[in-house]
């Protein structure tokens, strides 16, 4: 058997070595496949690759006026963000009319002090190419952007997307099979043109027609044709310093169902590691295709499809472990239902990973026993679990570990597990979830390789970092 080491350091905590080894299985590559979009102008075989921003690195966090309201911004719209995808499982999709009611408004809106989106891309819409940021999403397909004339818009830094300026922008008719592809399928407006309409449940939606359109990746790197997006004249929302967003869910409409077979089903994304309220980190990575997104030397695990939400991305997690001790957790407590309750998705944009309650608390208590010495602090907003860690130059924790179903584990670093509040101040970045579906979300996937293979069916960790 072989080990998966994820070997950092935090400044304030040090790791607890993992005694437990790490099971690999190894897949093969899949042939290629034929595919709507075509990648083209890029070099030799590489597939596109972009920088991966944090959303503050962006807008830098000018707004935030200490890291304390960072985090409860943080905390704000992370809670959105969970609701929204529960909201996904057990709500009807909201009725045409009750979507025009919402973006009945021609207001500018802006959304610099809110924001769902947590991580963004830079890509060039049209051609010529012009620079936009999308927030990157798992657990959605439809990709789209801004667009003038705007009937309403909220504030962006960029300008506004113009489709009457690229010579590649291409409307799709109401009739065409792509049009019949949206969830829910998109109505015929002017023209016979395609009309599409998204509701993201915590107050944000865009509308407008579905078009075809050019995308170039990696500052004028690999330019893809034919990428059916949303182009969207009423929008409203939660999206800082984004002009849409990048759908990369398991749907057919996202970017990677679109390319097929030319990026072989397969994407891989590093979120950097940064503190809530800090205006500068590393930008990870995100890329798109086969051959350099899935590595070898990754720990495989089986992705779950649920037909009652088939965008997201399941894992079928097992257990849980703190330290070398695995909980006693009553078995089946992450299984998903054949009615499409419960179950562990992966998702880029919830920040705190959020389990059953009972999971919740044996984790919770475990790791307050193996650090039973260090001093308290009074909870922070969601975060029970505090420690005042300002005379402290160096503790060590317990590690924290998953184990998947089939034997495979991932034990995560120190900076994983704590996120600093206030100053010296650090709680653990773990909450009970308020409905049946467990997350597993970006503080606990930072600085790890992850890597998507939705054509096979499985989900990599490691082995690279950043």
């Amino acid at each position: 058997m072989q080990q998966l080491l994820v070997g950092f350091v935090c400044t304030l905590m040090l790791l607890i070595p993992h005694a437990s080894p790490v099971r690999f299985h190894y897949i093969n590559n899949p042939p290629s496949h034929n595919f709507t979009a075509t990648i083209f102008g890029h070099h030799g075989s590489r597939n596109p690759s972009l920088a991966l921003l944090h959303r503050d690195a962006v807008t830098g966090a000018k707004h935030h006026p200490s890291r304390r309201h960072a985090v409860l911004d943080l905390v704000a719209r992370d809670k959105a963000r969970a609701e929204y995808l529960a909201r996904r499982l057990s709500l009807p999709v909201p009725e045409e009319e009750d979507l025009e009611d919402l973006m009945g408004s021609s207001e500018v809106v802006s959304g610099l002090n809110d924001g769902s989106g947590e991580y963004l891309v830079r890509v060039g819409v049209g051609s010529p190419p012009t620079e936009q940021y999308l927030v990157i999403d798992s657990g959605s397909d439809v990709i789209w952007v801004q667009c003038r004339p705007c009937e309403q818009c909220y504030a962006q830094p960029d300008p506004v997307f113009d489709p009457s300026a690229s010579s590649s922008f291409s409307a799709v008719s109401c009739d065409s099979t792509i049009c019949r592809t949206l969830q829910p399928a998109g109505e015929c407006g002017d023209a016979g043109s395609c009309r599409y309409q998204v509701s993201y449940g915590d107050g944000s939606y865009t509308g407008g027609v579905l078009a075809l359109e050019t995308l170039t990746f990696g500052g004028g790197g690999a330019a893809v044709r034919g990428v059916a997006i949303g182009c969207g004249h009423r929008n409203h929302g939660l999206f800082v310093g984004a002009a849409g967003l990048l759908g990369l869910g398991w749907g057919p409409m996202s970017i990677v169902g679109q390319l097929g077979g030319a990026a072989g089903g397969a994407f891989s994304y590093c979120l950097a590691t940064r503190d809530p309220g800090s205006s500068s980190s590393n930008a990870g990575s995100l890329v798109l295709g086969r051959a350099e997104a899935v590595p070898e030397g990754a720990v495989w695990v089986p992705l779950v499809r649920n037909p009652q939400a088939p965008s997201f991305y399941y894992v079928g997690l097992a257990g849980i472990g703190v330290g070398d001790q695995r909980l006693p957790l009553q078995e089946g407590l992450f299984r998903l239902t054949d009615d499409g309750a419960g179950g562990v998705v992966m998702d880029t944009g919830t920040a705190v990973t959020r389990l059953p309650p009972d999971a919740y608390a044996a984790l919770r208590d475990a790791f307050a026993s193996a650090v039973a010495g260090l001093p308290r602090a009074p909870p922070v907003s969601l975060f029970d679990t505090c420690y005042d860690l300002s005379a402290y130059t160096s503790v060590r924790v317990p590690t924290v570990s998953f184990y998947f179903d089939e034997g495979a584990a991932l034990t995560l670093p120190a900076r994983n597990l704590l996120v600093e509040v206030d100053g010296g101040v650090y709680c653990l970045a773990f909450a009970p979830s308020a409905s049946g579906m467990s997350i597993l979300g970006n503080i606990q996937q930072q600085g790890i390789q992850i890597t998507v293979d939705s054509a096979n069916g499985f989900v990599g960790f490691g082995p690279n970092t950043c």
